[in-house]
């Protein structure tokens, strides 16, 4: 229990506009042993969009704060949220100006209470959450494919 924070890139494909042979296709094994959902009932005509986890945090309730004050206005509600490009470049600059100057942190990214959302200190496990969370934006950026969203629970 606790706080887990997605970052995920939607790309449309679109298959039920696309020809027989250049639809995307759904793997399934032959054996379905240990299968969480019926892949055979997936119609590969109605995949319409392909999305990838393209980050994941537990707890890092900083940059938690950071997307419902700058994303979600002020709306900490766990729903889905797009996030534009701009968006994640204004983070990742933040994030950059807070490794520089650790001491930054309290002004310029804040943490932020919750039910089970970890700590508060802004120790060594909170500069790492900034690493962890450069390296995400610096390749969803660099990626510039698809949408990006960002969602919660708790």
């Amino acid at each position: 229990m606790g706080l887990d924070m997605y970052l995920r890139k939607k790309i449309y494909i679109g298959n039920k506009y696309r020809e027989k042979d250049k639809m995307i296709r759904v793997y399934v094994p032959e054996n379905q042993e240990g299968v969480l959902f019926p892949t055979e009932k997936i119609n590969h005509e109605k995949v319409a969009f392909i999305t990838e986890e393209i980050g994941y945090w537990r707890k890092a309730n900083s940059i938690h704060r950071w997307f419902v004050d700058n994303v979600q206005n002020g709306n900490d509600d766990c729903g889905e949220y797009c996030v534009p490009i701009e968006k994640l470049k204004e983070l990742l600059d933040i994030v950059n100006k807070v490794l520089e100057k650790p001491s930054s942190g309290k002004t310029l990214l804040p943490c932020i209470n919750g039910f089970f959302f970890g700590s508060t200190d802004y120790d060594k496990w909170y500069v790492e959450d900034l690493k962890y969370t450069k390296k995400i934006l610096e390749e969803a950026i660099e990626d510039g494919k698809g949408d990006i969203y960002y969602t919660s629970s708790w």
